[in-house]
């Protein structure tokens, strides 16, 4: 439809001339989920040390066979002294190999008699010892810029012992819900009325790409309130957020309201659900700008809009590459549908068994965009091009949606 833009010009104009948020120093302890804003390069080899995966004797494979004398025991966090000639050292897991050792036959296999062990045949070199720089070598990228640390990325970068990491801060992000109809959670609903829940589910789900939500407000049916409500969160925040209001009713202000306060770039999508989507921005006094988006009042229509625009937004921000598009797969579809002149984002549960056609998709009855339970369960977006038809047995593209 000539007034409507692809999912692509979208993208494009919302990530035109977008720059990355400042880097701060943080502790280790404080990092995780946080996106790197430079790499981590590893300090010192690990293992440090040539290191006893077991417990057990240490000694040398070209004593095998021989008696030899129990000369020393090394735990783990000891420093050990030189393996004596025809002897061996009682080691423990994750104790350093002593110097002239070169493999470690483990306890089950020998048995302690006055201080001498009968060493077993077949000891090859390097058995139970895990080499000094095995995991990595000191100078070693560990995690590019850009990643986001993950609880194991905090242990790999802890034992470099590396205490403050540089991450992007967060981007600042105000959710303003529009509607006279909204009501808290919480509190009783009159005639006509319904609980605001996009508000808080776009604060999680914004929170777990990595947002600060500093703010939400409810905005009423008004379009001077509207047009304050989004002055004010344009001072503090680095994205604007609404939802609702931007579709073509008398009672929809958001449109008018960044028209008269910033710039609107863009206003609906050839998809569905979310065609009423709005792009902007929003200037502050100090002559920068909050980027602005409009998501539809419909609680699916929000939701597949953030992962849609807003998630690759707050990417963009971060300088974190995994944000930028949702990760993609094909499966065969398990249902029948068709599409008009817009791209369809399907919710659908993923089947992964074992299969000579590999995973299949199966889709939530009702897709209407009012109905948030078709979110709740659902691993992907089946991608349907328009003017399609899918039967069962088609292979379609899927997103994937981050758990």
């Amino acid at each position: 439809m000539a007034d409507m833009h692809t999912l692509e010009d979208a993208r494009a104009m919302l990530l035109a001339e977008v720059n990355a948020l400042d880097a701060e120093q943080i502790a280790v302890w404080e990092a995780h989920g946080r996106i790197l804003a430079e790499p981590i390069v590893a300090l010192s080899d690990s293992p440090r040390f040539d290191v006893s995966a077991m417990d057990g004797y240490a000694l040398r494979a070209q004593d095998q066979g021989k008696r030899l004398a129990v000369s020393q025991r090394i735990a783990a966090g000891q420093q050990p002294i030189a393996l004596a000639a025809n002897s061996c050292a009682r080691i423990f897991t994750g104790a350093p190999l002593p110097a002239e050792a070169d493999c470690v036959v483990m306890q089950e296999r020998v048995s302690e008699h006055d201080g001498f062990i009968d060493a077993p045949n077949a000891l090859p070199i390097g058995d139970n010892v895990r080499l000094r720089g095995r995991e990595v070598l000191k100078g070693t990228e560990l995690l590019p810029a850009g990643a986001r640390i993950t609880p194991a990325a905090l242990g790999l970068i802890a034992s470099q012992g590396i205490a403050q990491v540089k991450v992007r801060r967060r981007p600042r992000v105000v959710i303003l819900a529009t509607g006279d109809e909204l009501v808290a959670p919480g509190k009783p609903l009159a005639a006509g009325q319904i609980h605001d829940s996009n508000r808080v589910m776009l604060a999680a789900l914004l929170r777990d790409m990595g947002a600060d939500i500093i703010a939400t407000q409810h905005v009423r049916d008004s379009l001077d309130e509207t047009r304050a409500a989004l002055r004010h969160a344009a001072e503090h925040a680095d994205l604007v957020l609404t939802s609702g209001g931007v579709s073509v009713g008398e009672e929809d202000h958001v449109k008018q309201a960044v028209t008269a306060e910033g710039e609107l770039s863009l206003w609906r999508l050839d998809i569905r659900p979310g065609k009423p989507l709005a792009l902007g921005r929003l200037p502050r006094g100090d002559g920068s700008a909050a980027h602005f988006i409009g998501l539809a009042g419909n609680p699916v229509s929000s939701f597949v809009g953030a992962l849609l625009l807003v998630r690759p937004l707050l990417g963009a921000l971060l300088k974190a590459p995994a944000l930028d598009a949702l990760p993609a797969l094909t499966a065969r579809a398990q249902f029948t549908t068709h599409t008009a002149a817009r791209w369809h984002y399907m919710r659908v549960t993923l089947d992964y068994r074992a299969s000579a056609d590999g995973c299949y998709a199966h889709a939530y009855g009702d897709q209407d965009s009012s109905l948030l339970r078709s979110c709740v369960g659902a691993d992907a977006l089946a991608v349907i091009p328009p003017n399609s038809r899918v039967s069962p047995g088609d292979v379609i593209d899927c997103l994937l949606i981050p758990e």
